[in-house]
């Protein structure tokens, strides 16, 4: 038999004033809590806007597109004028957590610069004013991937959990949780959000009673998934232009399994379903010098060669000729496998780019005989250049403007 469920109760803190820049909020908070009877253990929820407002984070709505573009360190996906945005906090969320609403007219808020250090703040005033031991966790309203709506979230928290993790503790049943991480902090939020009406002037809430299921006290910086995690990353729309080339080399090693990953999205468009590539991916300080080396001769001098990390040379077969009558045809042959190979190539390029890799194909770089011996490829195989690649560096995953197109385009 498990152990009985908790009685949670919500309750909003009403009469609160209006809070402009400058605002003591533990001064503003404090007597409207006392009314409401806070005690310890309480958790007390609290909207970002009005962290926001106190904090000065409000800014002119004169350019939205800038104030947007300044808060966002990498778009996720963007349709019309809606930009899916992580922020400087890690947050993904809808324009990078800039927002008019429940502000005075011609003004934007911003997320707190630190919802973390806004919370503990305010929960160590609350201490001091009310003598009351109580959680504070910070909230904003997120909509959610898959779902419609949407639902308040913890951005920042303190004297609460925000993520407990049940992996190695058993179910009702006596089965072993593999994979259960619960986001108290977030549940919490998301509670709040019942008695927190948006067009109320409700900015705060209690919740008593929660149950910290044994966790250590987190942050909300515990909930953002890290990136290595993240399977959803960008938008597929969004992954063409974030591709960086091999000029934004960083740090750190080039994984296998991405590498694989990548060659074989490549290949996925094979004509015919053949397999008319082979791709020699050369890693090793040695395997990198001999073929550099040996193209020496044929190539233009580039230094990204010289730099890559990881140099991956793609091959094709190409289809033999013959003479008449059907040499028409198998030139036509010839041509498709070209430009199968170019799509290829270009796949290929993206594909790394969804791995966390900058690259860049070098196609004044050929292959003289001693190159193929050296990579043990026959004549019957055509190089196709060399694509350079490696780390992506921090700075190349800043958002670059989407470039425009009219004047290249023309619709009938």
């Amino acid at each position: 038999m498990g152990r009985p469920a908790p009685a949670v109760e919500v309750f909003a803190v009403e009469g609160l004033p209006e809070v402009r820049p400058g605002d003591d909020l533990v001064a503003v908070l404090a007597p409207a809590l006392t009314s409401a009877g806070v005690r310890d253990g309480d958790v007390v929820v609290v909207t970002s806007k009005i962290v926001a407002k106190a904090e000065g984070r409000l800014v002119a709505d004169g350019d939205r597109a800038a104030t947007i573009e300044a808060e966002t360190v990498r778009v996720v996906a963007r349709r019309d004028d809606l930009i899916i945005a992580e922020t400087a906090h890690g947050f993904v969320c809808a324009n990078a957590g800039v927002d008019a609403s429940n502000v005075d007219a011609g003004w934007l808020a911003l997320l707190p610069a630190d919802p973390d250090a806004s919370a503990h703040a305010l929960r160590k005033g609350l201490w001091s004013s009310l003598g009351t031991n109580v959680a504070v966790v910070i909230t904003d309203t997120f909509g959610r991937a898959w779902r419609t709506g949407v639902v308040n979230v913890a951005i920042g928290c303190d004297g609460l959990p925000s993520v407990v993790d049940l992996r190695g503790r058993t179910d009702d049943r006596g089965a072993t949780l593999m994979a259960t991480e619960v986001a108290l902090a977030d549940e919490v939020a998301a509670a709040s959000g019942l008695v927190m009406a948006k067009d109320a002037r409700v900015p705060v809430a209690v919740v008593r009673g929660v149950d910290r299921l044994g966790g250590a006290d987190g942050a909300g910086r515990d909930l953002v998934r890290p990136a290595h995690e993240d399977l959803f990353r960008t938008s597929p729309l969004q992954a063409l232009h974030d591709r960086r080339p091999a000029r934004y080399f960083g740090a750190g090693d080039v994984p296998t399994d991405g590498l694989e990953r990548a060659i074989a999205a490549a290949v996925v468009g094979a004509p015919q379903h053949a397999r008319p590539w082979r791709f020699s991916v050369l890693r090793s300080d040695a395997a990198r010098r001999g073929y550099l080396a040996a193209i020496a001769a044929d190539r233009d001098d580039d230094e990204v060669l010289d730099t890559a990390p990881v140099l991956i040379v793609p091959w094709l077969s190409l289809p033999q000729t013959h003479s008449e009558p059907g040499r028409e045809r198998a030139v036509a042959e010839r041509d498709v496998a070209l430009l199968s190979a170019g799509a290829a190539i270009q796949t290929l390029l993206l594909a790394l780019s969804a791995q966390g890799l900058a690259s860049s194909w070098i196609g004044s770089s050929t292959i003289s005989r001693e190159a193929r011996a050296a990579l043990g490829v026959g004549d019957e195989w055509l190089a196709l250049g060399t694509v350079a690649c490696g780390p992506m560096s921090d700075g190349a995953r800043s958002p670059h403007p989407v470039p425009e197109v009219h004047e290249i385009v023309e619709f009938r």
